[in-house]
Parts: C-alpha cells; sequence; structure tokens
C-alpha cells in the first residue's frame, strides 16, 4: 500500500498540490486501500461504488464524498495511467445557504475580545474576506498599507489574488508590524511561530460563546458576511468574486440569497466603507 501512496504524493507535489489537498487525497486514499486490501492496481468499479456507499450509510456528506471520488479517480487515471473510464457520477451537493452574521453580530463578536492581536486577526479576516489559512499564513510584505490592499498568495487553488482592507484597521495593523521584518508572519504565535488553523478558529469560536448569537458561525462565516455586507453596499457581484477569489460566479452569487432586504441596493458603492469592515 505505502509505495503507491508515496507514488501519489510524489505527484501531487511535482503538479503544486497544496499541502491540505494532499493530505486529504492520501487519507482518503489510504481508507479504499484498507477496504479494498488486495489488487489496488486493478480498477474495478463495483467495488469503488461499495466502498462510496459505505460512506454515505455512515453518514458522510456529500462534499466529502466527492473528495474520495476525487481521490480514487486521481490515482488510477494520473498514477496507474488506467484509460478504463470510471463512469461514477459526482453526488449532489446539499445547497445550504451559507452562515452570515449582521453588522451588529460582528460588533458583538469584536467587542468580546480583549486581546488585540486576536481582536485585530478577526478583524482582518472580516475586513478582507480571508480564509483561516490566508490570515495565519500573512506576511508583512502581503500588506499595502498606502493603497489598502492585500497581496493573497498562493490561495485556494494555489492561485494569487489581491483583496482590500478597512482604513480603519491601518493603525492597528502597523503597531503590530513595527520592527518586523518583510518576510515576517502578521500573526505570530506566543512563542514566534506561525499560528495554526485550529488556534485561530478557537479564537473565533471563544469570542461566540460570549455573545448572544444563537447562528452556527465559524470562523468561515466572517468571509461570507464580508461578501454579504460588500453586495449589500451595491458593490458588483464581479468585483466580489475578484476579491473573495470564487473561480466560478455560482459560487459568489449564493450570497445574493442572504444579502438582507433593508440594506440591499441602499449602501455606498464604496466597497470599504461597508458596515462594520
Amino acid at each position: 500500500m505505502q509505495k503507491y501512496l508515496d507514488a501519489v504524493k510524489i505527484e501531487l507535489r511535482l503538479r503544486n498540490y497544496s499541502p491540505k489537498t494532499t493530505k486529504s487525497y492520501l487519507l482518503c486514499l489510504r481508507d479504499y486501500f484498507n477496504y479494498k486490501k488486495l489488487d489496488f492496481e486493478q480498477l474495478d468499479i463495483q467495488s469503488i461504488k461499495e466502498f462510496l456507499l459505505k460512506k454515505y450509510d455512515k453518514g458522510f456528506s456529500s462534499q466529502t464524498v466527492n473528495l474520495y471520488l476525487n481521490s480514487i479517480k486521481y490515482f488510477y487515471h494520473e498514477v496507474i495511467k488506467s484509460d478504463q473510464k470510471i463512469d461514477i457520477k459526482f453526488a449532489k451537493r446539499s445547497k445550504k445557504l451559507p452562515v452570515v452574521l449582521s453588522r451588529s453580530e460582528i460588533s458583538e463578536l469584536m467587542n468580546t475580545i480583549n486581546n488585540q492581536k486576536h481582536k485585530l486577526l478577526v478583524s482582518i479576516a472580516y475586513g478582507a474576506g480571508l480564509r483561516v489559512s490566508e490570515v495565519i499564513n500573512l506576511k508583512v510584505k502581503d500588506l499595502d498599507l498606502n493603497q489598502l490592499f492585500i497581496h493573497v498568495k498562493k490561495a485556494k487553488g494555489g492561485k494569487d489574488r489581491l483583496t482590500i482592507f478597512p482604513e480603519k484597521l491601518k493603525n492597528d495593523l502597523l503597531n503590530l508590524i513595527a520592527g518586523k521584518g518583510k518576510d515576517e508572519l502578521v500573526f505570530e504565535s506566543e512563542r514566534g511561530g506561525k499560528l495554526t488553523s485550529r488556534t485561530a478558529q478557537l479564537i473565533f469560536e471563544k469570542a461566540l460563546k460570549k455573545t448572544n448569537i444563537k447562528k452556527d458561525a465559524t470562523f468561515h462565516s466572517l468571509r461570507h458576511s464580508f461578501a454579504t455586507h460588500l453586495l449589500e453596499n451595491g458593490v458588483s457581484i464581479r468585483y466580489v468574486q475578484e476579491l473573495s477569489g470564487h473561480q466560478n460566479i455560482r459560487t459568489t452569487q449564493i450570497y445574493t440569497q442572504v444579502t438582507s432586504p433593508q440594506w440591499t441596493g441602499l449602501g455606498n458603492s464604496n466597497p470599504t466603507s461597508g458596515g462594520e469592515k
């Protein structure tokens, strides 16, 4: 089994897949190999279908089942080089709407955070629409404090993008990075290394527990709120797509379903003037 997993890892690295995707593919394939037990090189459609059905029976989400299918397809087509078609359709993804915090809820959340560095971390995640991985990897050289832009490097899919951040965070950022070199991280751990994604998520979760907010919000809800509030401010959906780094505009369009009627069409079109951003 291990030689096949090693071969997959090498192929993924050569194709510049992210460490997160590489880890996910390897975990999925290890699980499938343990199920199959023998003849890993032999492509068995029925075996794959039965394996995926067992995942459904255990309550795995459509997104997770599709990840398993993607990893299996990658193994047979890109590593084993099999030309046999894997004629299995991807599972329909559930159409859950994103959890969005209102402007007043964002303010309430921020007011519960006493640690100034933690507060700034959450504020910039919301104000710039950053994923948790993008926040913890943010470097001093990625900030343009004059133009109020952030250069997000090697984001999801390995793509760079530019996004905005509100001017009211400028002085706090200046204070935080004072004395730091351009290659140093903006948000370091107490021991000087990189914060983990889990640490950033815990900062958000602890703050949320102190509020009266009853929504099932997560750190990623900050990014959802960023996009939604921009749309409510009258910013074009194409520009929100660019700032968010969505490859397909349909991903951005889902936020039109959660915009608040009291804001839609009434806001200022200046993208940096929205609410509590």
